[in-house]
């Protein structure tokens, strides 16, 4: 009987280690066909974001922004020059706390501090690179701190557009805008 009960024994434990082995099998398979089906995902996803990225006149148009919760919309424009220049046209509150129109009083260029906080220019001269599919060249002005910053833009889908702020060569910030017109 203990001979019977030792073989059971012996034939449920090579039994489990087979289970096993085809559990991790079917596991890893499963697994890897995810890894492929995420990839080829990401490949899509990203040549079609290219696809927005791929003539330059696509960054023109209206935008809205979301920094820490003011919101404000901007403006790209191609200017005489063929680069792009970006202005703020709205923001959701353009007046301070004695009702009146705030004014970008942190610019660090003393004739620009009377501009409405509603009518900034925040990028000047942005340029885009047909090899790379990115518009570069220019600095974004951060009218909260008073800093211009290099920067960087591209696609990331159909409306909305990525913008990186570049310290001594290091993608320090990134922001992305919603494109509304």
């Amino acid at each position: 009987m203990g001979i019977i009960l030792l073989t059971i024994f012996v034939y449920v434990q090579k039994l489990i280690y087979l289970c096993t082995k085809i559990t991790q099998t079917v596991y890893f398979m499963i697994k890897k066909l995810l890894f492929t089906l995420i990839c080829a995902l990401m490949a899509v996803c990203n040549t079609y974001a290219q696809d927005f990225n791929n003539k330059a006149d696509n960054i023109v148009g209206e935008y809205l922004t979301d920094r820490g919760g003011k919101k404000s919309k901007v403006r790209i424009t191609q200017n005489a020059q063929g680069t792009y220049d970006a202005q703020v046209f709205w923001v959701e509150q353009p007046y301070d706390e004695n009702g009146k129109k705030r004014k970008d009083v942190k610019n660090p260029d003393k004739s620009l501090r009377n501009v409405d906080i509603d009518n900034v220019v925040i990028v000047k001269g942005l340029k885009y690179d047909a090899e790379d599919k990115i518009w570069s060249g220019a600095k974004i002005y951060d009218p909260t701190k008073g800093m211009h910053f290099k920067t960087e833009a591209e696609f990331v889908s159909a409306n909305k557009l990525k913008l990186c702020a570049i310290v001594m060569g290091f993608k320090a910030q990134t922001i992305y805008w919603q494109k509304i017109k």
